[in-house]
């Protein structure tokens, strides 16, 4: 799978490959759900330490690629703050979002105002890039099981 960046870079799946990755899909004009998304990733990454930090990398994968360009996913790292070194915004090819959505657990369907109606999840995702948990509650704090398991997976990290 490639998915293009905010920077407009390609991005292959692989190359997440040997970093623990918190995973979630949004799209860059919902103004409910999708900054709650964001706002659990930035609530977890506050929650651990510096250390713990420097060894996960948080992905947001567009389900609107058609409208959410890379200049779209740059504005949405700017107002939220999002740091480049562990932040990657991206959308995939229009081809691969629906098995996107599918390996990672995550329902939504196109409505006929551009809008969608959408499941809301984070997914941790080890190194190897397989699912080590999943948490369906978001907000400004982290769903305490969720954060275990985070900071499970990183300590087995080498």
């Amino acid at each position: 799978i490639e998915l293009t960046d905010d920077r407009s870079r390609p991005r292959g799946w692989g190359s997440f490959r040997g970093q623990p990755q918190i995973v979630s899909m949004l799209y860059t004009s919902c103004k409910f759900v999708c900054p709650m998304i964001i706002d659990s990733g930035k609530a977890i990454e506050q929650a651990l330490s510096p250390a713990e930090r420097s060894h996960l990398g948080f992905t947001m994968i567009s389900f609107d690629p058609k409208r959410d360009t890379p200049q779209m996913l740059s504005r949405v790292r700017r107002d939220h703050d999002l740091d480049a070194t562990r932040w990657t915004l991206a959308r995939p090819d229009p081809r691969d979002t629906r098995a996107i959505a599918g390996l990672l657990g995550i329902r939504y369907r196109e409505l006929a105002d551009g809008d969608f109606n959408h499941s809301s999840a984070l997914v941790l995702l080890d190194a190897d890039g397989r699912i080590d948990a999943r948490t369906e509650r978001i907000g400004g704090l982290p769903d305490p099981a969720f954060l275990a398991a985070v900071r499970k997976t990183l300590a087995a990290q080498p």
